[in-house]
């Protein structure tokens, strides 16, 4: 069986692990934005932080069959796997690396959103640290003069990996809070300093609110345990 065939073969079975789990999980969604009731013409830039990955590609599948997506998806062996799993929610995968070759990553992405495609963005990824941005996503949204779309995930209970990012996995039957935040627009900088000013206000409009895993604003020490009543983690 070649590379590519294995690829298509472990995704289709992953997502259709997901997709019994998810088929479990009862979502309740709050519209900030507003795109859900008025839909935007322009594309946006969706962002959510990696560790509530899990259920965004359905959340898009279902809530925005309407609009065509894309993400980012690494170039290497093991990215076929994860660009196989996209196709598989409709999502249209780039190939590339946000930390190898950003600038080609990011040209291919502007071209994606010029061509009518929403991008899906998890600011702290692919390596972290959990909950800081990366400039490629500021970059991103002011070389494409698009809107960040602020995707806030929560689970009423979960498993959490022992990753980088603390990675969540909803249990069956727990409930998904969704809460499409208000825009973000994102201003053009003229030097270094005003761009790390930017990024620093754009990741503090991101972040986690007070409560959700006792988060604590950019700049201090983290707290990344789960919030009272949610089971401890588990690997």
């Amino acid at each position: 069986m070649t590379h590519e065939k294995k690829a298509r073969l472990l995704a289709a079975i992953g997502a259709a692990i997901v997709r019994l789990l998810i088929a479990t999980l009862r979502f309740r969604i709050t519209d900030h934005a507003r795109v859900l009731a008025t839909p935007p013409e322009k594309p946006l830039v969706w962002a959510f932080w990696h560790n509530r990955l899990f259920v965004a590609p359905y959340l898009f599948e279902h809530f925005f069959s309407g609009r065509r997506g894309a993400a980012l998806a690494s170039a290497s062996k093991d990215g076929e796997i994860i660009a196989a799993f996209m196709h598989r929610f409709g999502i249209r995968p780039i190939r590339g690396s946000s930390s190898r070759g950003g600038a080609r990553a990011l040209v291919e992405m502007k071209r994606a959103f010029d061509a009518g495609f929403d991008l899906g963005i998890t600011p702290d990824g692919p390596r972290g640290p959990r909950y800081s941005l990366n400039p490629g996503v500021v970059k991103l949204a002011q070389v494409t003069a698009g809107t960040i779309l602020p995707l806030r995930i929560r689970y009423s209970r979960f498993w959490r990996l022992k990753t980088w990012d603390g990675f969540m996995i909803p249990m069956p039957f727990a409930i998904v809070e969704i809460t499409l935040d208000t825009l973000i627009r994102v201003s053009a900088t003229a030097d270094e300093a005003a761009f790390e000013a930017e990024r620093v206000r754009v990741e503090r409009l991101l972040h986690p609110p007070e409560g959700d895993e006792r988060a604590k604003p950019p700049g201090g020490p983290r707290d990344s345990r789960a919030v009272a009543g949610d089971p401890p983690a588990t690997s």
